[in-house]
């Protein structure tokens, strides 16, 4: 028997989904949080709303399900009452590693910079040599080298300077080997790892009415203060390469031509 075709998850779908534990709804997604080293996803910022009214908390990745097709709703594999008493999050407040720490050690899991951490897979998953039952909240151990919770204020003044918000980046400028392309209009994220897998690029100021995808991978350059990615195409490759439609599956047969298209060496080779 053949394999289900994956899915590809739109950030523009994800960001304002309802957020639900185990037992009752917890908020919205607020924010989607990435790692601009790898593009890979980290922490869902939530918002609980008349719950828990001025209140943002943080998700990582590896407590997330599958998003609902049907209802959109992201599930979360914690109850209510867990995420209550989580470290929160203010409005401006910048996510710093002592921030992550914390909400780590709150929850009782190894940190995603930890080599060993269990990959994703739609459940939680121990570390290998490790016991599989549930933490309980608050209860989770400090590893050699991290600052305990509570301490280094400038640490969390500073913020992580890889975390990037997928809100924020929308809409940065891309430019080509030649001349401006378009600007970010969207991610696509892959079910496997939440791994950014390609940038929905609008190329309405320069070709009205196409969309195009482009991988992470094939950024040369990022000036996070000028808000542009370059990239090393040229603006012909773009104007003949495939179209995106988001109402259609971008399958790995769209996949291929893109990469064959754009000479790249796929990424699941």
């Amino acid at each position: 028997m053949a394999a289900p075709e994956k899915s590809l998850w739109r950030s523009s779908t994800l960001i304002g989904a309802s957020v639900k534990a185990t037992d009752d709804s917890i908020g919205s997604v607020h924010d989607i949080l990435f790692d601009d080293q790898d593009w890979a996803v980290r922490w869902l910022v939530v918002d609980t709303g008349s719950w828990l009214p001025g209140r943002k908390v943080l998700l990582p990745t590896s407590v997330l399900g599958r998003p609902d097709t049907a209802t959109g709703a992201v599930s979360v594999t914690a109850v209510r009452e867990q995420v209550k008493d989580s470290p929160g999050r203010s409005e401006d407040e910048p996510v710093s590693r002592q921030m992550e720490t914390e909400v780590y050690g709150y929850y009782g899991w190894s940190p995603y910079w930890h080599a060993g951490t269990a990959a994703f897979s739609g459940t939680l998953l121990p570390v290998p040599g490790e016991a599989a039952a549930a933490p309980t909240p608050g209860q989770g151990t400090m590893n050699a080298g991290e600052t305990p919770p509570g301490a280094g204020a400038a640490q969390r003044q500073a913020g992580d300077p890889h975390l990037r918000s997928m809100k924020e980046v929308t809409g940065y400028y891309i430019r080509a080997n030649d001349d401006d392309i378009g600007h970010v209009e969207e991610f696509l994220l892959d079910e496997a790892g939440w791994a950014i897998r390609y940038i929905v690029v609008d190329t309405r100021n320069w070709w009205p009415g196409k969309q195009v995808l482009l991988a992470p991978k094939w950024i040369r350059e990022v000036d996070w203060g000028e808000r542009k990615l370059r990239v090393d195409i040229t603006r012909e490759q773009v104007e003949a390469g495939p179209d995106y439609t988001p109402t259609a599956a971008t399958d790995r047969a769209y996949e291929q031509r893109l990469y064959a298209h754009y000479g790249q060496i796929p990424y699941w080779i």
